[in-house]
C-alpha cells in the first residue's frame, strides 16, 4: 500500500505530500496573470546547491534572452545570489520584485533561461523550484515535504484548473518526474486514487 495517511500529509517513498498538492486544482494562465510570479515576490527563485554551477555555466547562453536590467544586475551580483534570510535564489531587479532572468513576449513575462533551452541553446530546462510552483519543496535530511503554495496572483490559474479538472500534481507531472523520478510520480498517482476514496 503506498498510501501512509499522517493527518493532512501523505507519504510516498522519502516524501511527505500535503493533501492539497492532490485536492486542489491548477493550471497556469499566462493571458489572465501575465506571468506575474516572476516579477512578484519577497526574493528571487530558490535555488538548489547543484543548481549554481549550472547558472554560472549557461549563462553566456541565456544572456542574449535577457533583459538590460537583467544583465546589469547578473553581471554586478553574479548568477545567483543569498536573499535576506541567507537561502540561495536567482537574483532579482527592482528592489527584490522582478527576477534577473526575466524576458517580456506580448507583455507577459517568461524565462530566458527556458527560452534558450527550447532553442535548444542549453539542456537545462530552470530552476526546478520555478519548474514545481505552486508545489514547494522544505527539504530535510530524512525526507522532503511538498506543499502547495497558495498566492493571489494565481487564482486565474486554480479557476482554469477547475475549469479543465486538473489537479496540481497532474499539472506538474513532467516537474514531478524530472524531481523525483517516474516510479516516483507513479506511485503518487496510486496514491491520489486512494485518498479520493477516503473523502
Amino acid at each position: 500500500m503506498p498510501l501512509s495517511n499522517s493527518n493532512d500529509m501523505l507519504e510516498v517513498q522519502k516524501t511527505l505530500v500535503h493533501e492539497d498538492v492532490l485536492s486542489e486544482s491548477f493550471v497556469c494562465n499566462l493571458d489572465k496573470c501575465k506571468g506575474a510570479c516572476c516579477v512578484e515576490g519577497d526574493s528571487g527563485a530558490p535555488l538548489e546547491m547543484t543548481e549554481l554551477k549550472i547558472l554560472e555555466e549557461i549563462y553566456p547562453l541565456v544572456k542574449p534572452y535577457m533583459t538590460e536590467k537583467g544583465i546589469e544586475t547578473i553581471e554586478r551580483t553574479g548568477t545567483w545570489v543569498k536573499d535576506f534570510e541567507g537561502d540561495l535564489t536567482t537574483p532579482c531587479v527592482d528592489d527584490n520584485k522582478e527576477c534577473a532572468y526575466v524576458m517580456w513576449e506580448n507583455g507577459i513575462s517568461k524565462c530566458a533561461i527556458e527560452k534558450a533551452y527550447l532553442d535548444g541553446k542549453t539542456h537545462w530546462k530552470k530552476p526546478i523550484s520555478c519548474h514545481l510552483y505552486p508545489i514547494r519543496i522544505t527539504a530535510y535530511p530524512e525526507f522532503d515535504v511538498l506543499n502547495y503554495d497558495r498566492w493571489h496572483i494565481c487564482k486565474p490559474a486554480c479557476a482554469f484548473g477547475k475549469e479543465l479538472k486538473v489537479p496540481v500534481y497532474r499539472f506538474l507531472k513532467e516537474p514531478l518526474i524530472r524531481k523525483f523520478g517516474e516510479d516516483w510520480y507513479n506511485e503518487l498517482d496510486l496514491s491520489a486514487v486512494e485518498y479520493a476514496k477516503t473523502i
